[in-house]
C-alpha cells in the first residue's frame, strides 16, 4: 500500500493531487489571530506548506473512494484545465484525470462526484464542458445551491456547472447528512460556505473524514477555534470545525485533507 492509499473496511481511499501552488493571501492575513507559537506548531505538523520565501503553499487535492464493487466516488474535482474558473488565481492546468489514470481508475468508472462546496478550486473537472466524468452524478447540498444562486442574479457556478448538470439530469441535490453507501456518508459541515459538506468513511472501529475546506491549514489543527478569513460564516465554521474534530478525535479518525502538504492527518 502506497502512502497515497488507505483502506477503511472495504473502501479504498486514494489521494489524488491535481496541482500545487501559492495561496493568494499571506497566511498571517488569512489567520490574523494566530500567534508565532501557533505557526511554529503548525509548521512542525506540515513543514512543506511554507516556502523559503514565506509563501503559503497549497495542494489542490481530491480523493477517490473505491467500493468493493469497483464503483468510484470522487470527492471534489480540483481546479480543472487551463481555462477553468480557478484560472483567476489557482495554478491551472490541473492534472486530476492523469492522476486517476495513474491510480488505475478510468474516468468512466467514476459514478458519483461529491463536491464539498462550490469554490472554483473544488469544481474544475466537474464542469460539463471540461469534464471527463460524463456519466457521474454530482452531489451538492441544497443550501450550497441556494446560496450561490442568491449571491448574484446568476453566478459563474450556475452558468457553467449547475445549469448544465441539471439539464443533463446529473445534478443530485441533497439536504443534510446522507448515506451514500454502507460505509460512506456525506456529512453537512457548514460555515466555510453555507452548504459545505464533508465525507465520512466508517467501518467498525476504522474511520476517515474527507474534510474539504473544513480546515485549510495545519494551524487549524493546532487551534481549531482560529477564524479563517475566507470562511463565509466564520462563527459557524468555527463551531462546525470544533465539533467535527472533536468527533474525529474520539473516533481516532484519519483526516483526508485537501490543501495541506501532508496527505493525511490524525485528528
Amino acid at each position: 500500500m502506497t502512502d497515497a492509499i488507505r483502506k477503511i473496511g472495504s473502501v479504498t481511499v486514494v489521494a489524488l493531487d491535481d496541482a500545487d501552488g501559492p495561496h493568494f493571501d499571506l497566511r498571517e492575513d488569512a489567520f490574523p489571530a494566530a500567534t508565532p507559537q501557533d505557526w511554529a506548531a503548525a509548521d512542525a505538523l506540515d513543514p512543506d506548506s511554507l516556502t523559503l520565501d514565506g509563501r503559503w503553499w497549497l495542494r489542490f487535492r481530491s480523493f477517490a473512494l473505491i467500493g468493493p464493487d469497483g464503483r468510484v466516488t470522487l470527492v471534489d474535482a480540483g481546479i480543472g484545465p487551463a481555462g477553468s474558473l480557478a484560472a483567476q488565481w489557482a495554478p491551472v492546468p490541473g492534472r486530476l484525470p492523469d492522476a486517476l489514470a495513474e491510480a488505475g481508475i478510468a474516468a468512466t468508472d467514476v459514478e458519483t462526484i461529491v463536491l464539498t462546496h462550490l469554490h472554483t478550486d473544488h469544481i474544475g473537472w466537474a464542469v460539463p464542458a471540461d469534464s471527463p466524468f460524463v456519466n457521474a452524478r454530482v452531489v451538492v447540498q441544497r443550501a450550497e445551491v441556494t446560496a450561490f444562486r442568491a449571491a448574484r442574479d446568476v453566478t459563474q457556478q450556475e452558468e457553467v456547472l449547475l445549469t448544465p448538470l441539471h439539464e443533463q439530469g446529473r445534478l443530485h441535490v441533497i439536504e443534510g447528512d446522507t448515506q451514500l453507501t454502507t460505509e460512506v456518508r456525506v456529512v453537512a459541515t457548514p460555515g466555510h460556505t453555507p452548504g459545505h459538506q464533508s465525507v465520512l468513511v466508517e467501518s467498525g472501529d476504522e474511520s476517515l473524514l474527507v474534510t474539504g475546506d473544513l480546515l485549510v491549514h495545519a494551524v487549524q489543527l493546532v487551534r481549531p477555534e482560529l477564524a479563517y478569513g475566507h470562511d463565509m460564516d466564520a462563527e459557524l465554521a468555527r463551531k462546525t470545525r470544533l465539533s467535527m474534530l472533536e468527533h474525529a478525535a474520539g473516533r481516532k479518525s484519519l483526516l483526508a485533507v485537501s490543501h495541506l502538504s501532508t496527505l493525511w492527518s490524525q485528528a
